[in-house]
């Protein structure tokens, strides 16, 4: 099928799933990621990850993120940032120990055993921000670590990947291994972070300011998504997710006079076409072939990968002071493994850190316990005190109401 008779299709399919999810209680992505698994190779076949879709689905996550940083106070960012920190930190300690303790006992190796377990200490808040916004829960001070903690989980995440690849070298599985120099990515990610505050501090609102001049439609639009995809780019390319660039953008134009207006143009630009991309591509990635002979490995690991973030990061939030409630809450937005596990496998095996037989087994546990983790979000946010509970239950009506056109 050509890619504009897929992409026609995957609109139709996404928006009634989304509809009937959020009418059933559920969240949309949900419907969404289930039509990839319908119409992808899991079941129907009819459509396969193309290169036009994953671009499609590469822009959505970051459009998707931008609208998270639009959304977002810097104010309850920055106080809740020690506890963001402490939460991701066990948050990756705590898979790392038991998903690398449950490889190494179905017989793996000590360092492909390690691997895995540093590939499952990734997390992916794309979802979660989207489950986060359907509640109204995002600019809640849950929602604010659940944002830092996954930004904090991404650079240390990218440090052990890059720590993994260095050490085994050439001991890799496959073809030949790649060295990374540790200390220069260290250097460039420190820089980029420099950066992002120069851009939110002062080159950000120059810029809006000079775009607002321009004699040309959507002039201030068309700058923000300069400056979304320039910060997805440039951390792209210094080893962080694209996903944090567009996260700090959206930050940085929030602070400005143009947020409601940006955020007004945006969310049309991205839920028409390209944040359903990315949600379907997740579901397009799973196939069920040879899942008999390796079920109970993979139902071991989706335990453990659930597991291992929700108590992992729960105990960070509950050192920090958060109640128990909040703790599940926050434990549970951060269980998404989604794009952030999936480029950290495919640079693990394309390193020859890991043999072919287990790669596509590491993709299926990957992608189930994306598909889990908004059930337990849901459920989580539903668990908060009465009070939050009312302003929430507004929330979702009005999810539904603004989230239709997705």
């Amino acid at each position: 099928m050509s890619f504009i008779g897929a992409l026609c299709l995957l609109l139709v399919l996404t928006t009634l799933a989304g509809h009937f999810a959020n009418r059933i209680g559920i969240p949309s992505v949900i419907g969404q990621i289930l039509v990839g698994i319908l119409v992808g190779p899991a079941m129907l076949g009819w459509i396969h990850l193309d290169h036009m879709i994953d671009l499609f689905s590469q822009i959505g996550v970051i459009i998707l993120m931008f609208i998270g940083g639009l959304e977002s106070n810097l104010k309850l960012l920055r106080k809740y940032l020690r506890p963001a920190i402490i939460v991701a930190i066990i948050g990756v300690i705590f898979p790392v120990l038991m998903i690398g303790g449950a490889c190494w006992a179905f017989s793996f190796s000590p360092m492909e055993a390690i691997f895995i377990g540093v590939v499952f200490s990734a997390t992916s808040v794309s979802i979660s921000v989207e489950v986060l916004r359907d509640y109204k829960a995002l600019d809640t001070k849950e929602g604010a670590t659940i944002l830092g903690a996954a930004v904090a989980d991404d650079i240390i995440g990218v440090i052990l990947l890059s720590i993994m690849i260095s050490v085994m070298g050439t001991q890799g599985v496959n073809t030949s291994g790649s060295s990374t120099n540790l200390a220069l990515i260290s250097i460039e990610q420190i820089a980029f972070f420099g950066m992002a505050y120069l851009m939110v501090k002062w080159i950000v609102p120059y810029l809006m300011r000079i775009g607002e001049r321009l004699l040309m439609a959507s002039s201030v639009t068309i700058t923000s998504m300069v400056i979304c995809l320039g910060m997805a780019y440039i951390a792209d390319a210094v080893g962080l997710s694209g996903a944090v660039g567009a996260f700090f953008a959206g930050i940085a134009v929030a602070h400005t006079p143009y947020r409601e207006t940006i955020e007004n143009h945006m969310e049309p630009i991205g839920y028409a076409v390209f944040v359903p991309m990315f949600f379907v591509s997740i579901g397009l990635n799973m196939s069920f072939a040879h899942i008999g002979d390796s079920l109970l490995f993979v139902g071991t690991l989706t335990v453990l990968a659930c597991l291992s973030k929700l108590f992992g990061c729960g105990i960070g939030a509950l050192v920090n002071g958060f109640d128990l409630n909040s703790s599940y809450m926050i434990g549970s937005g951060m269980i998404s493994r989604g794009e952030m596990g999936l480029i950290t496998a495919q640079i693990g095996f394309s390193s020859g850190l890991l043999s072919d037989s287990y790669y596509s087994d590491l993709i299926l546990v990957i992608i189930l316990s994306t598909l889990i983790a908004p059930f337990l979000l849901k459920n989580a946010i539903h668990l908060l005190p009465s009070n939050d509970k009312a302003d929430l239950s507004v929330g979702v009506e009005d999810g539904v109401t603004n989230n239709s056109h997705s």
